[in-house]
């Protein structure tokens, strides 16, 4: 695959895709991800795929309280073996060296192996074969969309937070389960797993549980609150 084209099949992706851990990031196939590269070793990275396929690798540490304040954890660091690969489709570079990059979710993979480092970041070869089907994805509706709408609503109004939820209500169901899987605010098993979920079905329907039970859990815990400190 060259720098100028996307992937039209899993034959076009390569045999060896650099890696970047960050604890509680998702990126999802069609999602949008934008980044902040800073430390020398990811520096390196990003120049290595705008010169190459574009492409970089999202997984999540097994263990996101060895991050740093950042997100990034240390070369020797467990990942899970489930990422999502992102080619960069927006870059920038700063006066002090950084690059602002934004990655399109292009497809998951396994990961078959770990390959030696380059350059002080982290390389894989991945198994692409599990999440083929995600290269020709085109966006439409999931089931039990309205749920989902009910479920996000509700905890916003829990959280406290505001929409434009005629907007949100307009989006195709799958650009809305991707958004909001890479959005919502989980624990990394949860993230994880809405990674791993077999389409966007799968996820929509994790996501509503996972917010439903977010809701209820505080409205619990309120339940359970002296009354002084219930609002």
């Amino acid at each position: 695959m060259t720098g100028s084209t996307y992937p039209r099949s899993i034959a076009e992706l390569p045999d060896a895709l650099p890696i970047f851990p960050l604890a509680s990031v998702l990126l999802l196939p069609g999602g949008r991800l934008p980044l902040n590269i800073f430390e020398p070793r990811y520096r390196n990275m990003t120049a290595d795929a705008l010169g190459g396929n574009r492409l970089i690798g999202i997984v999540q540490p097994k263990w996101p309280e060895a991050a740093s304040l950042a997100g990034s954890v240390g070369d020797r660091e467990e990942v899970f073996e489930t990422g999502c690969a992102g080619r960069i489709t927006e870059f920038s570079e700063t006066d002090d060296g950084r690059f602002l990059i934004a990655l399109s979710g292009v497809c998951r993979f396994r990961i078959a192996a770990e390959l030696p480092m380059v350059k002080g970041y982290r390389r894989v070869r991945p198994d692409w074969s599990p999440y083929a089907g995600d290269i020709e994805n085109a966006f439409g509706e999931v089931a039990g969309k309205e749920r989902l709408l009910k479920a996000l609503v509700d905890y916003a109004t829990n959280k406290g937070l505001e929409g434009d939820w005629a907007s949100v209500k307009g989006m195709p169901g799958e650009v809305l389960v991707t958004s909001l899987a890479m959005m919502v605010p989980l624990v990394a098993q949860e993230k994880q797993a809405l990674l791993e979920a077999r389409d966007s079905d799968e996820r929509a329907r994790m996501l509503t549980q996972l917010m439903e039970m977010a809701i209820h859990e505080r409205s619990a815990a309120g339940d359970r609150a002296p009354p002084a400190l219930r609002h």
